[in-house]
């Protein structure tokens, strides 16, 4: 070969080794914005370092308008190459609108459970068009420094927890419980779907409402209205008017014993206490009975099926099913627990507390969030509203049922 060959060779090499290894940009879109700097701090450069041919942007909307922002960026084409994914029906809409990939052959998918992947899977589980990253756990969070205060050990069954509400409204230092019912969708997230899956049997109970085989009117269902009902006298004065901060407030103040709550809370309440506090799970019906958690998939991310750095987005959501990723995700951000298979070890006292649940009681999500929320009347926003009336009374908690099975028969075939 000649040296003017061999050079032109050299020359041809070297531009198509230069296109191959060209930087693609990744840009993220997401509702987690106060996620912004553990993204931009630990996960990006962590990514980097292994894949320096690839750079990340992390670029989050403000929650309640995440899902017009992206639904306008998705129509207009101008949306980032990978989407943050909301469980269940939202993205489902996504994917059947042909706006994310089926991610079904990506071999990082192994790393989840059918239960994981379920909330971001068609209907008959034949696409999984998002990768799960993690879910939140139903509970109550509690104040140590009373509950010592006030000779009170951490409740089991409802008895148990009935009573430590008694006593510390009896002593009047604390208010018993945190929750207001004005913002309404506490009432039903961390009331309702917190202690109902013991009632119906977490997924044996979900699973049959979905075919059809149990109704909303069943006592499993109506029951924990009733329970609802009684924490009206432990929620303190002017609940009706208080709002989500509100009840934050007054529990990370240390004003109120117990926070029924979303683990989702942990990284705001270790900032905000200066006490230390502990969780118990949703009380038990009877000593001995087996408990379920609402263990709900929260979040994911998945592929804009108009990207057009296809290769290079596969490739970071491959490295979001990995333990590197898990890790650290689930201890920068305590209180989002990661779904892969492989164990994570959690650093936060209070996550390590919340998610060791997982090996004590069965998990199941919540109620309403898979198909049952579909059509109009919406079952999830109905929830709300019934919880309220509940706590409130309203309602009877029959009356409620009725109301809850008459609007889902409107429109849900299984139903009718």
């Amino acid at each position: 070969m000649t040296r003017k060959v061999l050079s032109i060779a050299l020359m041809s090499t070297a531009l198509v080794t230069s296109a191959y290894a060209q930087e693609a940009t990744l840009t993220i879109e997401s509702w987690r914005n106060d996620d912004l700097t553990l993204w931009q701090d630990k996960i990006i450069p962590a990514f980097e370092a292994e894949h320096p041919g690839i750079k990340v942007i992390f670029s989050p909307s403000a929650p309640a308008e995440y899902n017009a922002v992206l639904n306008s960026k998705l129509e207009a084409g101008s949306a980032g190459d990978l989407i943050t994914c909301r469980p269940f029906d939202a993205s489902l809409a996504l994917y059947d609108g042909g706006h994310l990939s089926d991610l079904s052959d990506l071999e990082a998918m192994g790393n989840f459970s059918d239960v994981a992947k379920s909330a971001w899977q068609t209907d008959d589980g034949s696409a999984s068009f998002c990768v799960p990253m993690a879910s939140v756990i139903h509970g109550f969070i509690y104040n140590k420094d009373a509950f010592n205060e006030l000779g009170i050990e951490v409740p089991s069954t409802e008895a148990e927890f009935f009573a430590a509400l008694d006593k510390i409204k009896e002593d009047g230092t604390y208010i018993p419980m945190a929750m207001g019912t004005n913002d309404q969708w506490e009432a039903a997230t961390m009331g309702y779907n917190n202690i109902g899956p013991n009632y119906w049997k977490g997924e044996e109970g979900r699973q049959a409402l979905i075919r059809g085989e149990q109704k909303l009117t069943d006592p499993q269902w109506v029951a924990p209205y009733a329970t609802l009902a009684k924490w009206a006298d432990y929620l303190g004065d002017g609940y009706e008017a208080q709002t989500y901060p509100d009840s934050q407030n007054l529990f990370t103040l240390g004003r109120a014993a117990i926070y029924p709550a979303g683990s989702w809370e942990i990284a705001g309440f270790n900032t905000q206490a200066d006490f230390e506090m502990g969780a118990f799970k949703p009380p038990v019906q009877n000593a001995g009975d087996t408990c379920y958690i609402s263990d709900h998939t929260d979040i994911g991310i998945g592929l804009n099926a108009a990207s057009e750095n296809q290769e290079a987005a596969r490739t970071f959501l491959a490295w979001v099913a990995s333990p590197e990723f898990a890790s650290i995700f689930g201890n920068a951000v305590p209180g989002f627990f990661p779904l892969s298979n492989e164990p994570v070890e959690l650093e936060d006292p209070l996550a390590k507390e919340i998610v060791g649940w997982r090996d004590e009681c069965e998990s199941t999500i919540r109620s309403t969030y898979q198909i049952l929320s579909r059509g109009t009347p919406n079952l999830e926003n109905e929830t709300w509203g019934a919880s309220v009336a509940a706590i409130k009374g309203a309602e009877t908690p029959e009356a409620l049922g009725q109301q809850l099975q008459d609007g889902l028969a409107t429109w849900y075939a299984p139903h009718q």
